[in-house]
């Protein structure tokens, strides 16, 4: 039997600043601000631009596979106001994130995030047993741009996102 070690990430509440290292948090603006960059930053050239609502179902808060995409900017946020978490890491041009750079934040329901072109990322999580959210990517971004690092493979690690404010966490 082979062993491997389960890492708990607590996450951290999500601000522009501590999430700027992997993308932008978009939060609500007056209507009439003009372009700046507080706005999505997008790189969907590469193809077909895709925004789509999808219905996620709860998997639990463990995961041992990342993953990201290299050819596009990839925006989510969960409808009806709904708090959720990611696990993140820098993007690189290395072949595999350093598990050690892997963090999570708690992403409220009032604002929506973009990653950065070769973000690493593992999400969404939330308790609800399903929740709506949108997504914005290219059309084929999950066949031909989806680069997943399977952590426990690679690195003998799994890991599991838990809060205060996750019901059965530690």
């Amino acid at each position: 039997m082979e062993t491997y070690l389960l890492l708990k990430l607590r996450p951290h509440l999500i601000t522009l600043e501590s999430f700027q290292p992997f993308g932008q948090v978009i939060f609500a603006c007056p209507d009439d601000q003009p372009y700046g960059d507080r706005d999505a930053q997008l790189q969907l050239q590469n193809g077909t631009p895709r925004f789509h609502i999808m219905r996620r179902h709860n998997r639990g808060f463990k995961f041992n596979h990342i993953t990201r995409h290299q050819r596009c900017t990839q925006c989510l946020g969960a409808l009806e106001g709904q708090e959720w978490f990611m696990a993140v890491a820098p993007p690189g041009e290395a072949a595999t994130p350093n598990w050690e750079d892997i963090i999570a934040f708690r992403i409220p329901g009032n604002c929506f995030i973009k990653l950065h072109l070769g973000t690493w990322h593992a999400g969404p999580y939330f308790e609800q047993s399903t929740i709506d959210f949108y997504s914005l990517e290219l059309s084929d971004t999950n066949v031909v741009d989806h680069h997943t690092c399977n952590l426990l493979e690679t690195y003998g690690v799994d890991f599991e996102i838990v809060s205060d404010s996750i019901k059965g966490s530690v």
